[in-house]
């Protein structure tokens, strides 16, 4: 998902905040040191933003890491194999309509009461009916079997209906109310207990926890600005935070830098058409350089994503080449030698881009330039943008660079290029980016990209039973040998990079088996929670 909202905080605030700190790093309940040392179960954690919509899986919690308060019922192991977490097991119709789940016997809720399907049936009805980001349009129906069996039945076979049960979160019918999102009641690994609003979240074992317990009985989330959190693992007050790139580089005495691989992923969508056409509102549709193959092809193969890498990430990243690299369903054959300037020049050379006397490449009276268009507040998105424009000079292509609100950015994706993130367990990204049939919708296929033969790959995919089947079919869908959305094919995207998340992380401190982390929001290291424990533990 796309990164929308970032708080300005004044220094004031900043210094309050790291009052608070100090405080409560400097105490425990012994009145000692909490100074990080094996012996004890607490973790101070500085690891991201504070979640504005609080903590309801039916609004889209968890979504993006562990719902920490809630479990699912199913789970991604490390290597994005399917096991078992509320579910015990499931099986699928003949004809992948009704998908029936069984769920263990011995899970209660932190208030000590038992789940049963009731709560499974209310959960998913309340997320279908709440209209937020967890599209459960597909739903056609919930049903208890029993007191531990339940049913989905869906309007069509989605065989990535499957990610529906790994990333919604289970919450307690009997405790759901209108302030459930600061109050969640669930059967996850831990409770809540305070919420500082802007300042902390405090949470504690769930002692009814069937799964295996965690080794830290409670941990303590800090939210402060990028500054105060590398000041307060500076002086030595909390155990993870995260950091930006501008800060990996530093030492911190008795810490460790995590680098962590992910697909949260930075590229440029190109409008795909002529311009010519209008949204219902009036924005603009399409664009008369972008929607030609040559600049587009001549874009991709023609950037050094490695230079992208060292100088906007300093390092921490790797290359990107679409929006799932590294993920059960991407095509390897997707990956491509970039930095070919030569055969780059020469493609756009032969369909008729010629340079001017400036230097910029024109074709039947139309000049090729055009504005990249990124957020605002996004200083790596920004440098980004910065870079591939004076890449493109290469090219004869002219990049204008402009920051501007999401609100003007809606207006403006249909028919310029925009810097965009995106990174995804779910292989359905692929489909909102890539589908005909999501033309114009939201921030997914903005650029209006149609080709038949993806849609037919996508539709065999989304109609496949096993997960295995349907990657073969999002694999053809990116790129079959002819044609696809990829680089190879029709490249109506040019991806650049893949940041890497990166914590300081006390010395002897273990994080478990980490994935390769998707899109930056929510806490995705949190996604191992309970493999967290000091070394030798």
């Amino acid at each position: 998902m796309l990164d929308r909202n970032s708080k300005p905080i004044f220094m004031l605030a900043i210094l309050f905040l790291l009052i608070g700190v100090l405080t409560a790093c400097s105490q425990s309940e012994s009145g000692a040191s909490k100074e990080a040392n094996p012996s004890k179960d607490e973790l101070i954690l500085a690891i991201g933003g504070e979640p504005e919509d609080g903590f309801d899986p039916t609004t889209g919690w968890g979504r993006y890491g562990s719902p920490l308060f809630q479990s699912t019922l199913f789970k991604y192991d490390k290597d994005f194999k399917v096991i078992n977490d509320l579910g015990e097991n499931y099986q699928i119709s003949d004809d992948g309509l009704k998908w029936t789940v069984g769920i263990r016997k011995d899970a209660k809720f932190s208030d000590g009461k038992n789940v049963t399907a009731e709560d499974i049936l209310f959960t998913y009805e309340t997320t279908k009916d709440s209209s937020s980001v967890v599209d459960l349009s597909n739903l056609s129906g919930v049903e208890a079997l029993d007191s531990h069996t339940i049913q989905f039945t869906l309007h069509k076979p989605q065989s990535s209906f499957i990610y529906m049960l790994i990333s919604t979160g289970i919450v307690a019918k009997h405790a759901y109310d209108d302030r459930y999102q600061e109050n969640p009641i669930g059967s996850g690994p831990y409770k809540l207990v305070q919420w500082d609003k802007g300042q902390q979240l405090i949470v504690e074992e769930n002692p009814f926890y069937y799964g295996e317990k965690p080794y830290f009985k409670k941990l303590t989330f800090l939210f402060l600005s990028e500054d105060s959190a590398f000041a307060a693992a500076k002086a030595g007050k909390v155990d993870i935070v995260s950091v930006p790139p501008t800060y990996a580089k530093e030492k911190i005495k008795d810490m460790k830098l995590v680098k962590l691989d992910t697909v949260d992923n930075r590229g440029i969508m190109f409008p795909f058409v002529p311009a010519g056409e209008q949204m219902d509102d009036g924005a603009p549709i399409g664009n008369d350089v972008t929607s030609d193959l040559a600049i587009r092809k001549a874009i991709n193969i023609g950037i050094d994503r490695q230079t992208l890498v060292e100088g906007v990430l300093e390092g921490y990243g790797t290359p990107a080449y679409s929006v799932a690299d590294g993920l059960p369903w991407w095509n390897p054959d997707t990956k491509i030698e970039d930095n070919r300037l030569e055969e780059a020049i020469q493609l756009l050379e032969a369909a008729g881009w010629k340079e001017n006397k400036q230097g910029i490449r024109e074709k039947s009276g139309i000049e090729a330039s055009f504005t990249l268009y990124y957020p605002a507040n996004d200083q790596v998105r920004q440098s980004l943008s910065l870079a591939f424009s004076e890449m493109m000079k290469n090219l004869g292509i002219k990049v204008t660079t402009e920051g501007k609100s999401w609100n003007e950015l809606e207006k403006l994706m249909f028919s310029n290029p925009i810097m965009m993130g995106w990174g995804s367990y779910d292989p359905i990204e692929m489909y909102n980016l890539y589908s005909s049939k999501t033309k114009g919708i939201d921030y997914y296929n903005a650029n209006f990209y149609e080709n038949e033969a993806v849609d037919n790959y996508m539709k065999l995919a989304l109609e496949a039973v096993t997960p295995e089947e349907a990657n073969l079919y999002w694999q053809k869908a990116q790129w079959d040998g002819v044609t696809g959305f990829s680089i190879q094919g029709d490249a109506p995207w040019a991806w650049l990079v893949n940041l890497q998340h990166l914590y300081f992380v006390k010395e002897d401190l273990e994080l478990g088996g980490q994935k390769i982390q998707p899109h930056g929001h929510g806490w995705p290291l949190t996604d191992s929670v309970s493999e967290w424990h000091w070394r030798n533990k």
